[in-house]
């Protein structure tokens, strides 16, 4: 069974800065595009980012220029580096892997709450 371990949630002033980092098997890391969506309360759950095997990366227009997602193929990790942080940004954040952008079983962490509040 694939596991994917995530890191780095918590609360944050606005403004603020958090990196969150999901850890993914060998397996399927090198190969799999992997990246982040999260689900604030009542919304549905949307795409943040994500960032292909081969480097190229996707954002959701809402954080373009604030967060910046990159993968560390020795560790076998994908980080999402998130700066100026906003109140709107409180979610629950997961970790997702998928074969291609838009084919294949999705696997999914198991979510980190991040929070922005003063």
């Amino acid at each position: 069974q694939v596991q994917l371990v995530e890191s780095g949630g918590g609360l944050v002033q606005p403004g603020g800065s958090l990196r969150l980092s999901c850890a993914a098997p060998g397996s399927i890391f090198s190969t799999y595009v992997m990246g982040w969506y999260r689900q604030a309360p009542g919304k549905q759950r949307e795409l943040v980012a994500r960032i292909t095997s081969g480097g190229s990366t996707n954002y959701a227009d809402s954080v373009k220029g604030r967060f910046t997602i990159s993968r560390d193929n020795a560790k076998n990790t994908v980080y999402l580096q998130m700066n100026s942080l906003k109140s709107e940004d409180t979610a629950i954040y997961y970790c997702y892997a998928r074969q291609t952008i838009l084919r294949g079983y999705v696997y999914w962490g198991q979510g980190t709450q991040v929070t922005v509040s003063s």
